[in-house]
């Protein structure tokens, strides 16, 4: 059976966000946000080595405590200016150890409530799907397209209209050579990048406690989920 990795682009700045350091190093539950993110990869079993992407001379990662995951953990300091820089370069970096038809899944370093049973049920569907699939909700709001002047201009139908979470799950060639034919700033995610080839990615029900964080009143909506998560 093929290996699963994870990998984390946690090389962002977070400008967003306002804060004085980014996003992914906030304090969340005593803990970074990024620590959140990470703890359900190491310890699901199925998932071989955690990689995180970091940016070049990042000197807040090496700040905090990250022995609770051991060998499991890899940091590489290749990060790029856009996300999909950091996917490519850390798939690139890790070559030597991931076989073409090993799964990579890709996750927010922003999404610290993601729960085992949401993970359990990426990997059990899209194992042996040809493509690779992703996380998603679907669209329940009424959907409303503006202007540049933030005025509406139409209601948009929302039927089969699903909102994109991670991880997103993949083939590490089939990866790497998505990500090589695009430009970097034309994949908001994976699945973009997969998509530009004519494929089709599995889209699986995903968990509306997998929020990411983007704005600081989402700080504490994260920690309301994670201690009701930890009581269940």
């Amino acid at each position: 059976m093929h290996r699963l990795f994870a990998l984390i682009p946690a090389a962002g700045s977070g400008t967003r966000m306002g804060a004085a350091q980014p996003k992914q190093y906030l304090p969340l539950a005593g803990k970074p946000v990024l620590h959140h993110a990470l703890r359900n990869l190491c310890r699901h079993t199925a998932i071989d080595r955690v990689i995180v992407v970091l940016a070049p001379g990042d000197s807040l990662f090496a700040q905090h405590d990250w022995t609770e995951f051991g060998t499991r953990l890899i940091p590489l300091f290749c990060g790029g200016q856009a996300r999909a820089d950091s996917v490519f370069n850390g798939l690139l970096a890790a070559r030597d150890d991931i076989a073409e038809d090993d799964w990579v899944l890709v996750h927010d370093a922003v999404r610290p409530c993601l729960a085992l049973e949401t993970l359990e049920r990426l990997i059990e569907t899209v194992r042996n799907e040809p493509t690779g699939g992703l996380l998603a909700l679907p669209v329940v709001d009424t959907l409303k397209r503006g202007d540049a002047d933030g005025y509406v201009l139409r209601t948009e139908a929302r039927e089969n209209l699903w909102q994109a979470q991670t991880p997103q799950m993949f083939r590490y060639r089939l990866l790497l050579e998505a990500l090589r034919a695009i430009e970097p700033a034309a994949a908001t995610d994976e699945a973009a990048a997969i998509e530009r080839l004519g494929l089709k990615p599995r889209l699986v029900m995903g968990d509306s406690r997998n929020l990411k964080i983007t704005y600081p009143q989402d700080l504490a909506v994260a920690e309301t989920l994670l201690r009701g998560m930890e009581r269940l």
